[in-house]
């Protein structure tokens, strides 16, 4: 099985993907376009690993050689021997197009090329390359050393071989998978948190029910863990109406139209956790 495993971007998925991969033992190669984005995603693996450490859920000889197996770059040149590549940048077609085509020109024939993306259509990334059937979606969940759902896509020319190579890849580092046999914009899981969270977004909108209420009612009357618009705030307001718009684009289905409070909320800066305010205050 292949072991070395290139990373395209430190952000919080990139980063989750590159601590889970080298705790598994694959040798990772971490790269992103600044030194910057490179520490802020190493000190948040160490901190995790960390964490995993003071929870006894990992040995501190265990955690040390993950981080050694971990090596960070801003020279794509440097992902050239890569088994594996993954991208995990932002959700912008044209910017994975640029990444992709400059990978075409560097990796191995045999060189398995995976997107984390969560709702552009794998057939329009595996168009930025000359090896479509070495293409595949390989959709992590955040925070990835907790989820455990990989959501595998198989694009219009994705061979079976690929699709292979990116199960064995997420199950080694400790992934379920589930397979989208036909690529379509925003995939299974991303097209059910769209339509579930810009359909609870219309009724907070409207005054039908309060942030709290819907979230209860689907945590209570669903089994959900936790409810969507807590679930937008988590993930962010500004990542599922990028993520709600690409499918809205691609599908013309109006159920996947962001709302004007969503667009609103996003303009304001109020797009969860990570800014403090989003349907609650952090």
């Amino acid at each position: 099985m292949a072991r070395k495993l290139a990373v395209i971007g430190a952000g919080l998925m990139g980063s989750g993907i590159a601590q889970v991969s080298a705790q598994a033992g694959w040798d990772v190669v971490l790269r992103d376009v600044t030194d910057a984005a490179l520490t802020r995603g190493t000190d948040t693996i160490k901190a995790s690993y960390d964490r995993f450490v003071a929870k006894d859920k990992m040995a501190a000889a265990d955690a040390e050689a993950a981080l050694g197996r971990i090596t960070t770059t801003t020279d794509l040149d440097a992902v050239a021997d890569a088994d594996l590549v993954v991208e995990a940048v932002f959700e912008q077609l044209d910017v994975k197009h640029e990444i992709f085509r400059a990978l075409d020109a560097i990796v191995g024939e045999e060189t398995v090329l995976a997107s984390n993306t969560s709702a552009i259509p794998i057939t329009k990334i595996a168009a930025g390359t000359t090896r479509p059937e070495r293409v595949v979606g390989t959709h992590f969940f955040s925070p990835v050393p907790m989820m455990q759902l990989c959501e595998l896509v198989r694009g219009y020319k994705t061979s079976d071989a690929t699709l292979a190579t990116a199960r064995e890849f997420a199950e080694s580092v400790g992934k379920t998978c589930v397979v989208v046999n036909r690529d379509v914009a925003g995939f299974v899981t991303t097209r059910l948190i769209s339509a579930l969270v810009v359909e609870a977004i219309k009724l907070y909108e409207s005054g039908v029910a309060t942030a709290e209420d819907i979230d209860l009612a689907c945590k209570l009357g669903f089994g959900h863990a936790m409810g969507p618009l807590a679930t937008a705030d988590l993930t962010g307001v500004d990542i599922l109406l990028h993520a709600a718009g690409n499918i809205y684009t691609e599908s013309q289905d109006e159920k996947f139209a962001p709302p004007e409070l969503m667009r609103r909320m996003v303009d304001a800066g109020d797009i969860g956790r990570k800014s403090g305010q989003g349907f609650y205050k952090h």
